[in-house]
């Protein structure tokens, strides 16, 4: 009798094995193919954001140089007609030296002799001047920015100059003005703009590998080398790319140059931090998902005498469970005792809760978890799917003035509130289809199907009016600026419509905020 036991018993504890690894195979098998997939869609958006980020403030700060050089050629205009005037010179130097707010200013003659400065030195008017940066500008006669240096005082320096000209096309000195990169400046102000998350953060490089711009004082005039990102943004290359830092860091960078200076702006996220709410979100569908796995092995290994045959049948639907029709045809099991049935209840169940966590997953990867709007990669994802519809639409880009004054003053706590109000402000004026996102530390975007721009506008006008009619706990009031651009009358490249959008805010932000503009036809 126990000879003809055992190979029975035998057969069934195979038959729960079997079960066992199937089931566990397959929770495996999902969580991995789950995490791998969520992996590579972060890597892939966090190295698309950081270039999308680098190339914007590469962008302004081009913008920022250039105006500088306007401003400098204005007063040159000037002083060449009369540039005998030692009112007018220092006039000039004090109006430039007020309105950049920026860099000391002087006018040099072509004897390398200070004739003008501002702040007003008179100690050194009519002293000569051989820092690098003004021999530099005497040698070459032409509008120039200097290759950064150190001077006496150990500041790290750049000089932008233009030449003075009179009408016969004699040289008569320059016009220039010293950008002091160690201290507080517009330049600082626009670069600390970033938003350092995680070990995220931004800096600038000149054509020598030379540190310009870091979050980090002391890591300011230093070099780096071995870097192959900044070996391909100091030559003019613009892209994305993972690379080790100097302390052996992994990061996900994105590199851009800017073209007045042949400087590199690099934007970068180590993948440590980039991954951990990954990780944290597996780990929580996990520990979700396995006090079901567990009651699925316990049922199973109780009633596995009774259950041979439907066991089999759901242990084969176990290994398929990562197919479309999965739950389909594990219902259509035909469990024709209750023990079978609550095992086919508990794995339906075990199958349901997986795939409501792996969506509660795709939610979060794709949602702003401060303000729960659409994150840039959902965004990408919805504005896809207008454009392949061909369905117009309108760009509102929305940037909360002095931002940086909020959290300076009251803290990030209430910036991160001003935030939350400001969303939450938006998704009010918004009709159903509207897309609301947040792009960056303070910046959202609208997008207004069906909208032209002087329809968007006016929607745009009724935001910005209820934004600075609203008044904040503890904050107070606050104003935005927003760029207005339209697919496809703008462009039908959405990186191009962005890139109007982005114009259309910096003209309203040059231009006193609290403003909307439209952006210009290209």
């Amino acid at each position: 009798m126990l000879n003809k036991l055992f190979p029975v018993l035998n057969l069934r504890l195979l038959i729960v094995l079997l079960a066992f690894s199937a089931a566990l195979a397959t929770l495996i098998s999902s969580f991995h193919s789950t995490y791998q997939v969520q992996k590579e869609q972060l890597i892939s958006h966090t190295l698309k954001s950081n270039f999308a980020y680098a190339n914007k403030l590469a962008s302004a700060t081009d913008n920022f140089l250039e105006s500088a050089k306007q401003q400098l050629a204005y007063s040159a205009n000037k002083i060449e007609q009369n540039i005998n005037n030692a009112a007018l010179l220092q006039e000039e130097v004090t109006r430039l030296n007020l309105q950049t707010n920026s860099f000391n200013s002087v006018v040099i003659s072509k004897n390398g002799v200070i004739n003008a400065t501002s702040p007003y030195l008179p100690e050194i008017i009519g002293k000569s001047i051989s820092s690098p940066g003004a021999t530099q500008a005497l040698k070459e006669k032409k509008p120039l920015i200097s290759m950064p240096y150190m001077s006496a005082a150990n500041n790290l320096i750049i000089f932008i100059s233009h030449p003075l000209f009179n009408e016969e096309g004699n040289y008569l000195g320059y016009v220039g003005g010293s950008l002091y990169l160690k201290e507080r400046n517009i330049l600082n102000d626009l670069l600390e703009q970033h938003f350092y998350e995680g070990g995220s953060h931004l800096y600038v490089v000149d054509a020598n590998k030379q540190i310009l711009y870091h979050p980090d004082s002391k890591r300011i005039g230093t070099s780096v080398a071995n870097n192959k990102v900044i070996n391909a943004v100091i030559t003019g290359e613009a892209g994305q790319a993972v690379v080790v830092n100097s302390k052996g860091v992994k990061m996900l960078a994105g590199f851009s140059p800017v073209i007045n200076s042949n400087w590199g702006v690099v934007a970068q996220r180590p993948i440590k931090a980039t991954l951990a709410s990954l990780d944290t979100l597996i780990m929580e569908v996990f520990a979700r998902t396995l006090p079901m796995a567990l009651l699925t092995f316990i049922l199973i290994g109780v009633f596995s005498y009774f259950i041979s045959r439907p066991l089999k049948q759901l242990a084969s639907s176990a290994n398929r469970l990562d197919e479309v029709n999965s739950i389909e045809k594990l219902k259509k099991i035909k469990a024709w005792y209750f023990e079978s049935q609550r095992l086919k209840l508990a794995m339906l169940n075990g199958v349901n809760i997986l795939q409501t966590q792996i969506g509660q997953l795709k939610h979060d990867a794709q949602t702003d978890p401060l303000t729960n709007t659409h994150n840039r990669r959902s965004l990408n994802g919805l504005l896809s799917q207008l454009m392949l519809k061909q369905t117009p639409f309108a760009i509102l880009e929305i940037d909360i003035d002095f931002f940086k004054r909020v959290n300076d003053t009251f803290g990030h706590d209430k910036g991160d509130e001003a935030l939350k109000v400001l969303a939450d402000i938006i998704k009010k004026i918004s009709r159903k289809g509207d897309i609301v996102s947040r792009i960056g530390g303070e910046e959202f975007l609208l997008v207004l199907p069906h909208e032209d721009s002087q329809s968007a506008l006016k929607i745009a006008e009724r935001l910005r009016t209820t934004v600075e009619t609203t008044q904040m706990e503890t904050i107070g009031f606050i104003t935005v600026s927003i760029g207005i651009a339209t697919w496809p009358t703008h462009s039908n490249n959405i990186d191009q419509v962005y890139k109007c959008a982005d114009k259309a805010l910096y003209h309203a932000k040059e231009h006193g905020r609290n403003r909307c503009v439209v952006a210009e036809p290209s």
